[in-house]
């Protein structure tokens, strides 16, 4: 009979590799997830945002489109 030994060391070892393969699943579910929403969001609020800023800067205004309301959710 084989007996096979595995210390405290390995152990915890193993449990911070599960948890680091847990963390890394749930960031990449939730990537996608905001993907796949903003996917099949209407795109027409998001469009009209972005051609009201365009249409301001006809003024001689200056206007700054961040990043922000681009990706407005």
């Amino acid at each position: 009979m084989i007996n096979l030994y595995i210390d405290p060391a390995t152990t915890s070892y193993i449990i911070q590799i599960a948890a680091a393969v847990i963390v890394a699943l749930g960031a990449c579910v939730g990537i996608f997830w905001n993907k796949l929403k903003r996917l099949f969001k209407k795109k027409g609020n998001e469009e009209t945002k972005v051609d009201n800023k365009i249409k301001a800067t006809d003024n001689d205004e200056d206007v700054v489109i961040k990043a922000e309301d681009l990706l407005d959710d």
